[in-house]
């Protein structure tokens, strides 16, 4: 069972239901959250930080988590209609990465259900949700937002279906669609539907996708505008799909975007420039809202929440990230351009945490999409405007970027002499070309220290993903000496410090323009160094990344040459057990690959050396 923190006085809550909402004497709410997720208040959740900061603008607002869509929908009806509109998020994943493996096995487990238990949300839960909203109250405002929309906001290929989709805003109905983190774009929406502004005339909010019947509907901006090929166009031509994806990331990399076009069978999708990055104080004030930090009472009496437990004790300190990686959708969704918090905020955030029932001294993270990028920006912003490129650090870090560390030594410090804090956690991913690519920058070996030091909980977790250096390249990372730099550096500090911690690499599979004798070189070179790879996972391709424009065009995005991509179920199998070589059930089929690939002389070498 659950054993929660904090206070169960409703008036400290959001309702969940008409009678929490009676209790605190709504006849009905101003805002109705749905979504996939079981209803955490916390602020690494999306709906929690949205759910609160309208309420902070003095809006009443209740949410539905998990709502049952398989019954007669009284889980849709029981609340009501909003007096302004339906939020709708398909969760914290996008609902077909949360549901299916890379070998679209269903999975048997949901870390945002109780008790981790699959089956509490439908496949593509944004289109199912909206729909159903829009059927039983077909006037209402219903405002999609979340990864799974903001990810398919344009036509894109979906794996599980194996063909492009259309804009999730075209295909599901819904009035408008919030890309990106919604803070900004949603309170401007609430605020101008409270002044009895229709939504159809909402169509110049920045960082919102909005639907037009025809293109001259299409209101002028004053802003540039970029058309991209049609959805039919991209069913057509893989070309046409991989063009898409170019002009959409370089909008995306850009703090001057161009509002973008698509037409979409009988509608065209308009998608807003992004708004600009949060600064401090406004980060701050979304991180400094009053949440509980603990699952809606309704729980109290259910299984854990596996994804509460890996996160309860954590502080996220920054948002976006600049590295661009091509299977990632993190600077897609939360941008390129980093947006920190203040140490006060931080600081304040862990003493509530030590402050908190059942806190045992240990912070469990301190980081964001990538752990070491706090504070980190261009030196020079007027070249940071002018800038488009979708990485700061691929493929070399940028003579403009700021990569000193000190800010985060400095924050780690003061963090772990709180009083009650024994120990400080990073198992946020951390990039560690960002300090072992050194340019004369002290910080980055006070930082490397610091972190090995200090802050492992027993593994340091990092994602050198593959060792060849032209997967490397299509993946947007650092060569692989790069992480033979850092286990020496790992293995120097831990013997100074008489420390026993391990260095786990995590590595992928089955990436496009990936073979098995490129697997089996990761093997042997995980070998030499006396690893066995632990963290491993098999290539998914996912909604608006260049990787999945790479699997599904079979198309090399740099230089344009077709590759080979592994798609059968076979194919991916073989890939994924070189990962195993040490297994003896396994090696008989690694020598047959191998040998069936004229590569004898790589099988001994991996097998029998």
């Amino acid at each position: 069972m659950n054993k929660l923190s904090g206070s169960f006085d409703q008036s400290n809550w959001l309702p969940t239901s008409k009678k929490e909402m009676e209790k605190k004497g709504w006849e009905r709410a101003d805002v109705i959250f749905f979504t996939g997720d079981a209803y955490i208040d916390h602020p690494a959740f999306g709906t929690a930080i949205l759910a609160r900061l309208l309420e902070s603008q003095g809006f009443r607002v209740a949410v539905v988590p998990q709502p049952n869509w398989r019954d007669d929908l009284r889980d849709f009806k029981k609340m009501g209609k909003p007096r302004l509109f339906f939020g709708v998020s398909a969760g914290a994943m996008d609902s077909m990465v949360n549901h299916y493996t890379a070998k679209k096995r269903i999975r048997s487990n949901d870390s945002y259900s109780p008790g981790g238990h699959a089956g509490f949300r439908p496949d593509y839960a944004t289109l199912v949700y909206t729909n159903i909203l829009k059927r039983l109250f077909p006037g209402t405002p219903v405002i999609i937002g979340g990864i799974e929309a903001s990810m398919r906001r344009f036509a894109h290929y979906d794996y599980w279906q194996d063909k492009i989709k259309p804009s999730i805003l075209a295909e599901s109905g819904a009035d408008l669609l919030v890309y990106g983190m919604g803070e900004k774009p949603l309170t401007q929406i609430a605020r101008l539907l409270d002044k009895n502004v229709p939504v159809k005339n909402l169509v110049n909010i920045p960082q919102t996708v909005f639907p037009a019947g025809k293109y001259e509907d299409i209101p002028e901006t004053g802003g540039e505008t970029v058309e991209i090929n049609s959805y039919h166009r991209c069913i057509e031509s893989g070309e046409s799909y991989a063009a898409n994806f170019k002009a959409v990331e370089k909008e995306s990399s850009s703090l001057e975007a161009r509002r973008i076009i698509q037409k979409n069978g009988d509608i065209f999708v308009v998608a807003n420039p992004p708004c600009p990055p949060p600064k401090e104080k406004e980060i701050d004030a979304y991180y400094n809202l009053p949440f509980n930090r603990i699952p809606h009472p309704r729980y109290t009496k259910k299984d854990i929440i596996p994804a509460f437990e890996m996160i309860r004790d954590s502080i996220p300190i920054h948002r976006g990230c600049f590295g661009g990686c091509s299977f990632c959708a993190i600077s897609a969704h939360q941008g390129k351009f980093v947006s920190s918090r203040s140490f006060d905020s931080i600081l304040k955030e862990a003493e509530n945490i030590t402050r908190s029932r059942g806190f045992k001294g240990y912070i469990s993270d301190i980081g964001g999409p990538t752990a070491n990028m706090y504070r980190m920006g261009g030196r020079d912003p007027q070249i940071c405007q002018k800038c488009k490129k979708p990485s700061c650090i691929f493929p070399v870090i940028c003579r403009n970027l700021n990569t000193c560390h000190q800010p985060l030594v400095e924050l780690y410090r003061k963090v772990r002499d709180l009083p009650g804090v024994k120990k400080v956690f990073v198992t946020s991913g951390v990039r560690y070309d960002l300090f072992l690519i050194t340019g004369g920058d002290k910080s980055h070996g006070r930082y490397a220290r610091e972190l090995i030091r200090h802050h492992v909980s027993g593994r340091l977790k990092v994602a050198p993903e593959h060792t060849a250096p032209h997967l490397l390249h299509l993946m947007r990372k650092p060569s692989f000496g790069l992480f033979k730099k850092l286990k020496r550096l790992f293995d120097q500090v831990n013997k100074k410090e008489g420390l026993n911690q391990q260095l786990v690499p995590y590595f992928i599979s089955g990436h496009p323009g990936c073979s098995s004798v490129d697997m089996a070189h990761l093997a042997l070179d995980a070998k030499k160094m006396n690893i066995r790879p632990q963290q491993v996972q098999d290539f998914t391709p996912t909604p608006m990344t260049l990787s999945t424009v790479m699997y599904h065009t079979g198309i090399d995005s740099f230089t344009e040459n077709k590759i080979y991509v592994p798609r059968t179920k076979n194919e991916k199998t073989v890939q994924n057990k070189f990962f195993f070589w040490y297994k003896k059930e396994y090696r008989n089929q690694i020598r047959s690959e191998l040998l069936k690939n004229g590569k004898k002389d790589l099988a001994v070498r991996l097998l029998d050396k």
